[in-house]
């Protein structure tokens, strides 16, 4: 059977690219998404993926971008769905917020297709996670620096709950925050309508990170063996689990000098940061609440009182 979305149709064992028409720019012209449709030549699963929902977050766009071409729908079985650019505007301007209406794009699920410009943007998007069995919403920790993680959202208490912590295993990352969401994230509402879905959020830069991309490889195409998308599927390994976060300012102005690495384990009451003059003058030394595992940290040193500093992982598990 032929696959479409937007522009895009494909036969089984065909591949097509087009776009996905959401509604026009200020000049009144119309733009949209750029999409994939991948038709495997055997019957099977429907696997969403989509990238960039915030403008500036490109890894999970260099993930599609290199994920594509090594996919041969001759030796795949179901359909891989895709929308590689999800906040059109924001990307344009390498902003984070969808600069039309200053939202954050994945706070807007499910979306409302006569609503604001980021609520149609995400009901259009909305509407192909719902055509899937699984769904892959591509991330990254904006442009601080961040371990390669996969969030799950739903809470512990959802029907999908286990459904969704299976997928983020099978990704692979090595970590994974078990953390109910906010409202209007994909990852909360797509298991709602019954669909496992995570977000793997593939470390933090300006721009893109090649190791982090390539972490993001290996995940799609862990979970396109495990699902039985490709044979050989590959065994299932054991994620550092974060329950919870604790976060840190600063409480003076000057410079940030970590004392930890990401990914490093911290104990109560060890020295995460300094915080020192230009002249190298110790102002505060700031220890660690419980312990855990340092998450994310700011990429820039300077900080003004009570600016944001690291993320550290709390109620540290493995599953």
């Amino acid at each position: 059977m032929t696959t479409t979305l937007g522009t895009a149709s494909a036969a089984p064992g065909e591949v097509d690219t087009g776009r996905l028409e959401v509604g026009e720019t200020r000049d009144g012209d119309p733009f949209g998404l750029p999409v994939a449709v991948i038709n495997g030549s055997s019957s099977g699963k429907t696997l969403y993926l989509q990238a960039v929902s915030d403008g500036d977050e490109l890894n999970g766009l260099g993930v599609i971008q290199r994920v594509v071409p090594q996919l041969d729908p001759a030796d795949i079985s179901g359909t891989i769905l895709i929308v590689g650019i999800v906040n059109y505007h924001a990307y344009q301007v390498a902003e984070h917020r969808n600069p039309i209406d200053d939202t954050k794009m994945n706070r807007a699920y499910p979306g409302n297709d006569s609503g604001t410009s980021s609520e149609r943007i995400a009901a259009a998007t909305f509407d192909v996670a719902t055509r899937a069995d699984l769904v892959l919403d591509l991330h990254q920790g904006s442009t601080s620096r961040m371990l390669n993680e996969v969030r799950v959202r739903c809470g512990k208490r959802h029907r999908l709950y286990e459904d969704c912590l299976e997928l983020a295993k099978a990704f692979g990352c090595g970590y994974v925050l078990d953390q109910k969401g906010p409202d209007g994230q994909l990852a909360r509402a797509a298991p709602d309508e019954g669909i496992p879905t995570v977000d793997p959020e593939l470390g933090g830069c300006v721009g893109w990170d090649e190791k982090s991309i390539q972490k993001g490889v290996d995940g799609v195409f862990n979970v396109l063996r495990y699902y039985d998308f490709l044979e050989d599927a590959n065994d299932l390994e054991r994620q550092t689990r974060a329950n919870s976060f604790e976060q840190y300012g600063s409480p003076n102005g000057g410079l940030v000098e970590m004392h930890k690495e990401l990914g490093e384990r911290v104990a109560h009451g060890e020295s995460l940061f300094e915080i020192t003059t230009a002249f190298g003058e110790t102002k505060a030394t700031i220890t660690a609440d419980s312990d855990g595992i340092l998450w994310r940290t700011r990429r820039l040193p300077q900080v003004a009182t009570g600016e944001y500093v690291c993320s550290v992982g709390t109620d540290i598990d493995s599953y």
